[in-house]
């Protein structure tokens, strides 16, 4: 037998021994999870017993954290933007560095009327839903090449109640419907090829290849995306892109080359870099 709070003191304890990253905040995530219990009552109740079928669910729990698979993929869900997701590993696990896009994104569309957005690479459908949730009166398509993805991006926009506003389609970047799109937004593969091998096991093992892999120099989506984003950018839109670190010069220099002129180059909490902010040139 075993309490909630011993079952979690003991459970940290492992994980660090194994060396695992943020072995409290996991612990405590799975024990709640394997006991269905809220996070008030993890605090009201640490003394309650765990029944068996907790305590055999919590063992499954930490076999695959042990496996260095993150809790976001064992539990199916990760909370961005205040929302909660599903997530699988067909999607991207959304990362709080990318929030800098979501509130660049909001401030920007505070004065534009029922805009448009599009999100291309959409995965989890966490950016666009995000912008949806902030911005009521905007609609938007997401856009992402794996149709599983797709398929969970629109299970998010169903569970939070944004399914009317929001459609996703599978396919390439290129077979986008071309029309004035008020923001575009995306979070590129931007990892070099060769740096893949080197990521923490939690990325490299448990996040899709292909939402890594940048290319040879980690530049080629934005390649893409530079060529592109003028054919569908509003006149006076906005397009907002993630960056990996030490990404901005290079990326700016590949967008001005195709007329769009960076604005601003937002950090993320850590004062990296993250969010490179776009527009038209001016004749």
């Amino acid at each position: 037998m075993s309490t909630r709070d011993h079952a979690y003191r003991m459970l940290a304890w492992r994980l660090r021994q194994a060396g695992v990253p943020g072995a409290g905040l996991d612990a405590r995530l799975l024990v709640q999870a394997a006991a269905g219990a809220s996070e008030i009552e993890m605090i009201r109740e640490p003394g309650r017993l765990m029944s068996q079928d907790e305590l055999a669910q919590l063992a499954k729990y930490e076999r695959r954290r042990l496996g260095r698979e993150p809790v976001s993929k064992i539990l199916g869900r990760r909370e961005f933007w205040g929302l909660d997701f599903l997530v699988d590993r067909s999607t991207l696990d959304p990362r709080p560095d990318s929030e800098t896009l979501v509130e660049v994104s909001l401030r920007y569309l505070r004065d534009v009327p029922a805009p448009l957005l599009l999100d291309l690479g959409t995965g989890s459908g966490c950016l666009l839903l995000a912008l949806l949730s902030g911005k009521e009166d905007a609609r938007g398509v997401g856009v992402d090449i794996s149709p599983d993805a797709v398929r969970m991006a629109d299970r998010n926009a169903n569970r939070l109640g944004l399914q009317a506003r929001a459609s996703f389609q599978a396919g390439d970047w290129a077979d986008v419907e071309i029309r004035p799109y008020d923001l575009i937004v995306s979070n590129p593969p931007y990892i070099a090829s060769a740096e893949i091998d080197g990521l923490e096991d939690e990325v490299r093992l448990f996040d899709p290849h292909g939402a890594l892999d940048g290319g040879a120099d980690g530049l080629d989506a934005y390649r893409s995306l530079a060529s592109l984003i003028p054919k569908l950018l509003a006149p006076q839109g906005r397009a907002v892109v993630e960056l990996g670190f030490g990404q901005a010069s290079s990326v700016s220099a590949i967008f001005s080359a195709h007329g769009l002129e960076t604005m601003e180059v937002a950090e993320d909490l850590a004062l990296v870099p993250r969010a490179l902010v776009l527009r038209r040139e001016k004749a």
